[in-house]
């Protein structure tokens, strides 16, 4: 790509970003940008496919371009978690009041839809070695969906896994109609006497598969962030292993670390 090129996917972009060029936006026809930007419509063209490409427009049937609309977005800070321990064994009514999607949306339980389906897995060799336990050993695999309302595509791909002897003695935690659970894990594993200790979250980038991109509603060229989140109970034993697919494009990862005073 030449440097001018660069430079016009560059004003472009920013134009994107500042809002001069809305989501859902028609953008002008080709002539028109090279007029306004003075660069020629080749120019033009391989500018539109580099924004294409990073998902910040998408070519419309029989027409131009738009700028995307973007999914609604979410915030997502390791002090969650602290949150989440703070109400799990909090009265029903404060836990049923917000979830930790609303948490790291600003968006109400009205403006969400939500889904949870459980079914009964034999550890595979991968989540046998992430447990510390024989391979084969019987999970509780437990996968979430949640959107907004107002969207198609889900904030992200969640599977949870729980052993399943260590939360069979509370019959609610094998039931997906008890979803949403106020309180979240946190607040299903203390019914059965789990304190969590520590959360320990590996987060790597890679390529969506072709499943992911289109449940995702990803753009060509969008990566995902793919976490793996390792709970801990006091007494040390990994009480739960979640596997986390989020989309790239919306989704922040902040982390706050709070220091000891001297």
């Amino acid at each position: 790509m030449a440097v001018a090129d660069e430079r016009l996917a560059d004003e472009l972009r920013e134009a994107i970003r500042a809002g001069e060029l809305k989501p859902g936006e028609e953008l002008p026809a080709e002539s028109e940008l090279a007029a306004r930007f003075a660069r020629d419509v080749p120019a033009v063209r391989e500018a539109l496919r580099v924004l294409r490409a990073e998902g910040l427009i998408e070519r419309q049937h029989g027409r131009g371009h738009r700028v995307r609309q973007r999914g609604t977005g979410a915030s997502r800070t390791n002090l969650r978690h602290q949150w989440e321990k703070n109400r799990a064994r909090a009265p029903l009514q404060e836990r049923a009041r917000t979830g930790a999607t609303e948490h790291d949306t600003g968006l109400t339980a009205d403006d969400l839809v939500f889904h949870a389906s459980y079914r009964t897995v034999e550890a595979s060799e991968d989540l046998a070695d992430a447990f510390g336990l024989p391979e084969g050993t019987a999970l509780l695999e437990r996968t979430y969906r949640t959107r907004p309302a107002a969207g198609s595509a889900p904030f992200g791909l969640v599977t949870s896994y729980l052993v399943h002897d260590l939360v069979a003695p509370n019959p609610d935690l094998l039931d997906e109609t008890k979803e949403p659970w106020p309180g979240g894990s946190q607040s299903q594993l203390y019914t059965v006497g789990i304190e969590l200790d520590r959360i320990e979250e590996r987060i790597t980038a890679r390529p969506p598969t072709p499943e992911e991109a289109a449940e995702l509603e990803l753009p060509p060229g969008t990566s995902v962030l793919v976490l793996r989140k390792t709970s801990y109970g006091i007494d040390e034993r990994i009480v739960g292993v979640s596997d986390v697919v989020l989309p790239g494009d919306r989704t922040e990862l902040l982390f706050i670390t709070p220091l000891e005073r001297w």
